[in-house]
């Protein structure tokens, strides 16, 4: 069965291969996609209470796989059927960086179910990702960053929450699925430090300016903290650094919500996300001399390739590459 496949696999992705709640996440997205795919061209004449539910990337398919979950079979999904799949997100008008992570993630679920022995053979082998253009990374001016670390209110509580969010973002270059995943003990306020849970689980060690640490500390000393207040419930989860209004863990989907908010207040370009801060402070410390090979280990690169990009960012280093380059007179 596809179904039980999918969860097998998601769980698989937690227990084994210690991925984070966000990539287990993206992975049920993408399978979903497949799932919705295969009931539109296949099982149009199911009514609507006979099809699969939603897959839930954190449930355990052992608690709900039923008959219904039966009407996909997995050994049905050949390489033609997936081919059509990928041009029907074509023709959604989805972006070759959702395809081809899309089909990135197709190929690592039928490793697996060929692995498992649920299937035959693997209907990805051979399949061709459309061709993505490099692009450059947005960076934001320190004018900009300014003006969005501005735009949070910090006379209430959650509006605090964000600008001490917002603060060790540009300090430090985290990821947002790394940031809401800190706990208190991650945190060292006399070191001035983080220890940061990346991708696959992989911990690192990563410093934050006296700033950044006085606004989590400030947070975290907060007197709403741990009481019912202004819209927001006292603290439930003594671990979680960053909490939402009900006092719990704080979600990376709050935090993209959250940002949405601050950058329409703010005027700032629509492609500007969470991420583009870890961009932005990658290029701020070139420009301020630091190492590529320091950058890497701070935000977790795994190669060197993928922090060389940020020399191409700003336009102060390539004036200067430029100025070191030109055969003068």
């Amino acid at each position: 069965m596809f179904i039980e496949a999918c969860y097998r696999f998601l769980k698989h992705l937690r227990q084994v291969k210690n991925a984070s709640e966000h990539t287990v996440r993206n992975y049920a997205i993408d399978l979903n996609a497949l799932k919705g795919f295969i009931e539109k061209e296949q099982l149009t004449n199911l009514p609507a209470e006979e099809l699969p539910a939603k897959i839930r990337y954190n449930e355990d398919y052992s608690q709900r796989i039923g008959a219904k979950d039966a009407v996909i079979n997995l050994n049905t999904l050949d390489k033609k059927v997936l081919r059509r799949f990928l041009a029907d997100l074509t023709q959604q008008g989805h972006s070759k960086t959702t395809i081809v992570r899309r089909l990135s993630s197709l190929r690592t679920f039928f490793k697996y179910a060929l692995g498992q022995s649920l299937v035959a053979h693997n209907p990805t082998e051979g399949l061709e990702s459309p061709k993505l253009d490099k692009r450059i990374p947005v960076s934001l001016s320190y004018d900009q960053v300014k003006k969005l670390l501005e735009q949070p209110d910090t006379t209430n509580f959650l509006g605090f929450r964000d600008r001490a969010i917002m603060e060790l973002f540009y300090s430090s270059g985290l990821r947002v699925s790394e940031l809401v995943s800190l706990n208190r003990s991650d945190f060292d306020l006399v070191e001035r430090v983080v220890r940061i849970r990346g991708k696959g689980k992989k911990e690192r060690v990563v410093p934050i300016t006296e700033n950044a640490a006085t606004w989590v500390q400030s947070y975290l000393e907060h007197s709403e903290r741990h009481r019912d207040f202004d819209g927001h419930l006292a603290e439930q989860d003594p671990e979680a650094i960053y909490l939402n209004k009900h006092g719990t863990r704080l979600t990376a989907r709050s935090v993209d919500r959250n940002f949405e908010k601050y950058l329409k207040a703010s005027g700032l370009s629509s492609k500007v996300t969470p991420h583009t801060i870890r961009h932005t402070i990658a290029t701020h410390w070139l420009e301020q001399g630091m190492d590529l090979k320091t950058i890497q280990v701070i935000l977790g690169h795994r190669t060197i390739a993928a922090t060389t990009i940020y020399t191409r960012v700003s336009p102060k280093l390539k004036k200067k590459v430029y100025d070191e380059a030109h055969p003068r007179a």
